[in-house]
């Protein structure tokens, strides 16, 4: 049985979902997640002998949101983290990210490479810090509508997704691609048929209550912050990840095109020791395939 508490760390109070004894994993979520996104995880984990921590992250769930854009820096996401280790009386982690977690999680094994055992990526692979900013990246790559790009203006995001959070969520995770994309995040996307079978009327349900209680903004900040943390983090260009690495990706997820697994990648992770393909999976990773993923991390982690 899943464990909810908040602690103190790093100027806010973080709620968490712990669960079980053992060797740390911490599992950080993604975007637009909570710690719920893990909950085919936690048990599995916990069961095989391994103390499991879910937080919602910095501007999610039940954890708190700062007002400032600037406090959703790279610099006080691993800040979390790394406060979230000492607060659970522990000195290293396996931590596992999905998505914008990933980043978070590849970025604490660069900047904090002692407290990190082992990583593991989800969905998105390390990415080597580029010759230009991020955002003049994707709108090279992209166009200026690229939704990270249409991310960066305050209150516009919101708007969109905060109008009907259940519709949101729908599209999001039901991810049925808009033959003529309009524009927005959401303009990605066209009403499903049905609900995917990976995900419960229940599943929709709790997203929408968390998001509705906290809103968008939070998650939003990170993205705001993607040209901020560029230009900070000029002093750790090329710093290879020397923790044992696993990336796992599903076969269909469209980020793959975005973050590609690229000999740059793999030049700044010299101890990748698997890449696992997730067949019949798109960006939803841990949740569409709960078994290959929760299969896929046990073996890595009895390996360190």
């Amino acid at each position: 049985m899943v464990a909810h508490r908040h602690v103190r760390l790093n100027g806010i109070d973080m709620h968490i979902v712990e669960q079980g004894e053992g060797p740390l994993v911490l599992l950080l979520h993604g975007w637009p997640e909570t710690w719920y996104s893990w909950r085919h995880q936690i048990d599995a984990l916990s069961a095989a002998g391994y103390r499991v921590v879910a937080p919602d992250q910095r501007g999610y769930g039940a954890t708190d949101r700062p007002d400032g854009v600037d406090q959703y820096s790279i610099f006080h996401l691993v800040g979390d983290v790394v406060a979230l280790i000492h607060e659970l009386g522990e000195e290293q982690v396996a931590v596992v990210g999905h998505d914008w977690g990933s980043m978070v999680a590849s970025n604490t094994a660069v900047l904090r490479p002692d407290v990190v055992r082992g990583l593991v990526c989800v969905a998105i692979p390390p990415i080597p810090r580029g010759p230009l900013p991020p955002m003049t990246v994707t709108e090279q790559r992209f166009g200026k509508g690229f939704y990270q790009n249409y991310f960066q203006e305050p209150g516009v995001a919101e708007a969109s997704l905060e109008k009907d959070v259940a519709a949101t969520f729908r599209l999001a995770f039901s991810g049925v691609r808009n033959p003529e994309p309009s524009e927005g995040f959401l303009g990605l996307f066209v009403e499903p048929e049905a609900l995917p079978d990976w995900l419960t009327e229940e599943d929709l349900a709790t997203s929408v209550e968390q998001f509705t209680a906290s809103g968008f903004a939070g998650g939003l900040n990170w993205y705001r912050n993607l040209d901020r943390n560029w230009e900070q983090t000029t002093a750790w260009q090329d710093v290879p990840i020397t923790a044992p690495t696993l990336y796992i990706s599903g076969e269909n997820d469209p980020m793959r095109v975005v973050y590609p697994l690229t000999d740059a990648v793999r030049a700044i992770v010299p101890n990748l020791r698997g890449v696992v393909d997730v067949p019949d999976c798109a960006h939803w990773t841990q949740q569409e395939r709960p078994d290959l993923v929760t299969a896929a991390l046990l073996d890595f982690l009895r390996g360190l």
